[in-house]
């Protein structure tokens, strides 16, 4: 993938837009993660369709799709989405995010949620960011704490996976305590 396609680079990855010539990639991905990942997201395949159907709810203003990729060969690694996207007087959207395993451990994700949250800040000129996550999830609870996300509180029964209701914790960051924060990635 051409430098030119990203958004945002860091020293080790790069944020870009979702896009139709990722789909082989990211089935890929998902089926080699699909046991770590069940467990937070439920099984799910990637067909064309619902790929496209995502592709088609990003191009919404209330939605947007990013991959994390590594810079040097812009090879796939994370996933996210800034979903619920409100303007007006909040000025917010709610994360959604993926690592894969072929590169969990590695600080890939710290480095590209930082990009995200660069992106959505200083591009898209969100004011906060929400993230909600299963009380057990510990990865991506130390993954939000790490960029400066604070715990809000706790949905019961938020959302409907793996034929169940689960609770979720909910975190979220503003503009101010990002800059607060000094961040090397997120400015």
């Amino acid at each position: 993938m051409a430098t030119s396609s990203y958004l945002l680079q860091g020293p080790r990855v790069a944020l870009r837009r979702v896009g139709r010539e990722d789909h082989a990639e990211l089935s890929v991905l998902q089926r080699e993660s699909a046991e770590m990942l069940r467990r937070w997201l439920g099984t799910r395949e990637m067909t064309v369709e619902a790929f496209e159907g995502s592709l088609e709810r990003f191009e919404q203003p209330t939605r947007k799709g990013f991959v994390i990729c590594l810079r040097d060969t812009g090879a796939i690694v994370g996933g996210v989405n800034i979903n619920n996207i409100v303007r007006g007087s909040l000025q917010c959207g709610t994360l959604g995010y993926t690592s894969y395993a072929s590169t969990t451990g590695r600080g890939y994700m710290t480095e590209g949620l930082g990009l995200v949250l660069q992106f959505a800040l200083d591009q898209l000129e969100l004011h906060r960011l929400e993230a909600n996550i299963q009380p057990d999830n510990t990865a991506s609870l130390n993954l939000v704490k790490r960029l400066g996300f604070q715990r809000e509180g706790y949905s019961a029964a938020f959302q409907f996976i793996n034929d169940e209701w689960r609770d979720h914790e909910r975190w979220a960051v503003t503009a101010e305590a990002v800059r607060k924060t000094n961040h090397p990635i997120v400015r």
